[in-house]
């Protein structure tokens, strides 16, 4: 599956409702709802997302990810895309980071 990780989540993530693709502003592809950066993807062996404190800490206690390639005290996690399992983890934490933005949202509503 080399090479082709970074395609498979891109692939995943698109197929839910109202998900968009666009150049990140530090390179690579950022993915977003409704204007909200869920993350992105650099090249095709790493995902950067954003999330709560508590929530980063769980997800890198879970070996699911790890503290941000460059700013690992920050709430910034990576998950580098190496094997099936870690797209499966990325899919994971991108999917709980999706219905997070979509709750606030409705929220707003």
């Amino acid at each position: 599956m080399s090479g082709y990780e970074g395609a498979d989540l891109t692939e995943e993530l698109l197929t839910w409702a109202c998900v968009t693709k666009q150049p990140h502003r530090f390179g690579g592809v950022e993915f977003q709802l409704n204007g909200t950066e869920i993350g992105h993807l650099h090249g095709n062996h790493l995902f950067d997302l954003l999330l709560p404190k508590s929530e980063r800490d769980r997800w890198i206690e879970d070996g699911k990810a790890r503290p941000h390639h460059m700013y690992p005290d920050s709430g910034w996690v990576s998950v580098y895309l190496n094997t099936e399992q870690d797209v499966a983890y990325a899919i994971e934490i991108a999917r709980s980071k999706y219905d997070q933005i979509k709750l606030k949202g409705e929220m707003k509503n």
